[in-house]
């Protein structure tokens, strides 16, 4: 399974990643964005995430933002330090 991180604090990104290591070993990490602009830029070079965790509130903005801004059909988990 691979996973995107949406989190603009770097320790509650790092406390995530832990959590998702420890639950699913087997999952993988494949990015830690922490704006709305990188998040768009990432999801349009790369393919898809299985799961996404997004906190709600980023420094530019609401990660609402990056549905207006990219097609993104996968699961997402809403969270917030």
């Amino acid at each position: 399974m691979n996973i995107l991180i949406v989190e603009d604090e770097p320790l509650a990104a790092a406390q995530l990643a832990m959590h998702v290591a420890a639950l699913r070993p087997a999952a993988k990490i494949v990015q830690v964005c922490d704006t709305i602009k990188s998040t768009v830029n990432w999801l349009q070079d790369n393919p898809a995430p299985d799961l996404a965790f997004f906190d709600i509130q980023l420094g530019d903005g609401l990660s609402f933002e990056i549905f207006k801004q990219t097609v993104y059909n996968q699961p997402v988990i809403f969270t917030t330090a």
